[in-house]
């Protein structure tokens, strides 16, 4: 049992990445591993995933296992064949090659991620049952002290004027990281209230689901 305070917590965007690396293969494995001739990924790298797969597509996460020609993402799951079908995994990878901190963050506020239901009964029933089914969209709400002059405003900015997806990562105080893979938008002008500080908001709309990588090894 473990309960701590988020103080402390940093926020990084992609700046800058590597070509896109084509992987021929991914297998269905626990963590699963791609096949890439001379990729040069290193342990630790952090990529971002296109592949076939519509569950995988899209995702963030960590190198491991790296060896000439394959490599193995870190944290990832890909052994039910039932949304990871053999031979369909193929597609490509982009390491992030530098990182920009999301300096003066004041509150971070997440929404959705809810599990929805289809709720049905039979004739005979007189209790109704339900199946789940999605989930809602995760969005994460970033308010920042305004300061043009960060390196990271022309950063958010790119994103939100080419609305091309950029990884994300949420260093925890206690050494764990959290990647996610957004569709990244800043409000144009700062809000402005007397005896406050001018404020911008930063939206992350997910595209696919985040990672998490404990500290512990």
């Amino acid at each position: 049992m473990g309960f701590r305070l988020p103080n402390g917590a940093t926020l990084e965007i992609a700046a800058t990445y590597g070509t896109a690396i084509p992987v021929t293969a991914v297998s269905n494995a626990n963590p699963a591993v791609a096949t890439a001739a001379a990729h040069g990924l290193e342990d630790g790298a952090v990529i971002a995933v296109t592949s076939g797969w519509t569950r995988l597509n899209d995702r963030a996460a960590r190198v491991s296992n790296s060896l000439t020609g394959t490599f193995a993402l870190e944290g990832i799951n890909t052994v039910n064949t039932q949304p990871y079908p053999a031979g369909s995994g193929a597609g490509s990878v982009r390491e992030v090659a530098t990182w920009a901190e999301i300096a003066q963050i004041t509150d971070v506020s997440t929404s959705g991620g809810e599990q929805q239901f289809l709720t049905f009964g039979f004739l005979a029933d007189d209790d109704d049952r339900q199946l789940p089914t999605t989930k809602n969209p995760i969005s994460m709400t970033i308010t920042v002290a305004d300061d043009p002059e960060l390196p990271y405003v022309p950063i958010t900015e790119a994103a939100d004027e080419d609305k091309s997806t950029r990884v994300l990562r949420l260093n925890l105080p206690n050494g764990d990281a959290i990647l996610y893979n957004a569709y990244v938008s800043i409000t144009s002008t700062p809000a402005l209230s007397r005896n406050n500080l001018m404020t911008r908001v930063i939206t992350l709309s997910l595209a696919g689901r985040p990672t998490r990588y404990s500290a512990v090894v």
